[in-house]
């Protein structure tokens, strides 16, 4: 009998080591004035790890937290946390002491990695989390560690990469918490590096060393996976200043080092497409503008590829799927709708299988809607410590993503939702997002997001909230003649709302949640 065969998968920090060695001169990290080759960034890392180690304790399977804006420091510890085969633990850097702190106490983190300027979370880490091990800042600061003073004592040492198996933990994913405290997702160094390939494979392929790509959305989420993607080709990663974003900033970054390929959300594509500076700077080098996050509208779509060319890419994924369910290729895009499949957000990623499932889990055909289930290789190993929600998330080996949507015979899948953000009107469920895609085909609006609001006689009515196009609202009853014939009598919102600007998550996100919660905080429901 032949002996079983080891899991052992290669460290995802070999990447790097890797680059190292082929490029060792190229560029690796581009920010502001500042440029990293790959030996550099490899002799970073390994000092970090080093002291990490030595000063720290910290060795495989020890969770590292942080909370730190984009910077080369961030990547570090990224990667420095791989190769010691412990686990990387990002925090949105825009979230609250308290937050972090429970961050902190769910992960049992060993060290805490932040930005000098989180002294309040520091303090909310170190009290939830009695066993930290230390605190090291990124800048100078009176209650933590140097993070240069660390890399320059350890300068020039060498750190093999600490071997592990395919299902070894190296990140935990924190989920944005849209009912309840968020979920830690385990991501392992096998099912990230299965998402690697796939990930250049179906989003972008034909990258090379020769490439740069845009790093406009933090790195703690979407971002850091595609940073992790691209090491396997050795493309260079240009960092954004630092602040909030600035589409001129952006373009002269993309004139400046001929990128050819970025990753951020619909809302800032559109900011994008919608500012002046794209027609004063060449942006021919784009190949590939990957977005995620929340859908795309048509018109915006559109918009994006009259100004960008056939460049946008798609995709669609959640955090405990490594964001690795469907792909719409640059050429499944076109300005024609006769051309497209308007609506759908793609087909099935290599190696991802998908599934639509009533409430009982029977496989529904074409064109039946229902939860949106997958299976692969991508699907993480379920969330820490967490029995209720493992059991409540898979079914009969499959992953339960809460969306509702409907696949064509072609196996394109149309997304109709979050289970979450369904309300229910006179006994019959309404999805907004079908809603919301008529009303942006009207040139006076700009933004919508539909919530349900209690009503006493049909249960809960549609609440429209939106955003002007050109500044001066249009009535209700001439929205309501625009929608009267497009969509159903009992989908059409009973009010509008205008507000001058749409909240959104820290990372451009449009969510329910976070319109709900603005509206009820500036007293408007």
């Amino acid at each position: 009998m032949m002996e079983r065969c080891s899991n052992r998968v290669a460290n995802l920090a070999h990447f790097l080591t890797k680059n190292a060695t082929r490029w060792p001169s190229r560029p690796a990290i581009i920010w502001e004035n500042n440029t990293w080759s790959w030996a550099d960034l490899d002799a970073r890392v390994s000092a970090l790890a080093s002291a990490l180690q030595s000063d720290f304790g910290v060795s495989k399977g020890d969770s590292l937290l942080v909370q730190a804006q984009n910077s080369n420091q961030m990547a570090e510890i990224m990667l420095a946390s791989f190769r010691l085969g412990a686990i990387w633990v990002p925090c949105n850097f825009r979230q609250a002491p308290g937050e972090t702190a429970y961050a902190a106490q769910k992960a049992r983190a060993k060290v805490f990695l932040c930005d000098a300027e989180f002294e309040l979370q520091a303090e909310a880490v170190q009290e939830a989390q009695p066993d930290l091990k230390g605190i090291i800042t990124v800048g100078d600061s009176s209650y933590g560690t140097s993070y240069e003073h660390l890399i320059s004592r350890f300068a020039g040492s060498n750190f093999a990469n600490t071997p592990v198996n395919y299902n070894d933990p190296c990140w935990l994913f924190f989920t944005s918490g849209s009912t309840g405290r968020p979920k830690a997702v385990v991501l392992t160094h096998g099912q990230i590096g299965f998402v690697t390939v796939n990930y250049m494979a179906d989003l972008l392929p034909g990258t090379t060393e020769q490439d740069a790509s845009l790093v406009i959305a933090p790195l703690s989420h979407g971002a850091g996976l595609q940073l992790i993607a691209q090491l396997s080709s050795g493309t260079a990663h240009v960092l954004m200043p630092q602040g909030g974003f600035d589409p001129k900033a952006a373009f002269e970054l993309i004139e400046r080092h001929k990128v050819s390929n970025l990753f951020t959300v619909p809302t800032i594509v559109k900011r994008l497409v919608e500012d002046t500076s794209i027609d004063h700077f060449d942006h021919s080098s784009l190949r590939h503008v990957i977005y995620a996050g929340a859908p795309m509208y048509r018109e915006d779509q559109k918009r994006a590829l009259e100004k960008l060319g056939q460049v946008l890419v798609q995709y669609y994924g959640l955090g405990e799927v490594t964001g690795n369910i469907t792909v719409l290729r640059t050429q499944d895009h076109s300005l024609e709708d006769t051309e497209t499949r308007v609506g759908t957000c793609g087909t099935e990623r290599t190696g991802i299988e998908i599934s639509i499932q009533d409430e009982a889990g029977n496989i529904l055909g074409p064109h039946e809607t229902g939860e949106v289930c997958v299976v692969g290789p991508a699907v993480c190993a379920g969330y820490l410590e967490d029995d209720g929600a493992n059991v409540k998330s898979f079914r009969n080996g499959w992953f339960r993503t809460g969306d509702i949507g409907h696949m064509d015979e072609q196996r394109y899948l149309y997304l109709t939702g979050r289970a979450s953000d369904m309300y229910i009107s006179g006994g019959s469920n309404v999805y907004p997002k079908e809603i919301e895609e008529v009303l942006l085909t009207h040139p006076d609006i700009s933004e919508v997001a539909i919530i349900g609001i209690p009503d006493r006689k049909w249960g809960e009515v549609g609440l429209a909230v939106c955003v002007a196009e050109t500044g001066t609202a249009p009535e209700d009853a001439h929205l309501a003649d625009f929608l009267s014939g497009k969509v159903a009598k009992y989908k059409m919102p009973a009010r509008y709302l205008f507000i001058e600007q749409m909240p959104t998550s820290a990372y451009g996100k449009i969510t329910k949640k976070i319109v709900r919660e603005h509206l009820e905080e500036k007293g408007l429901l």
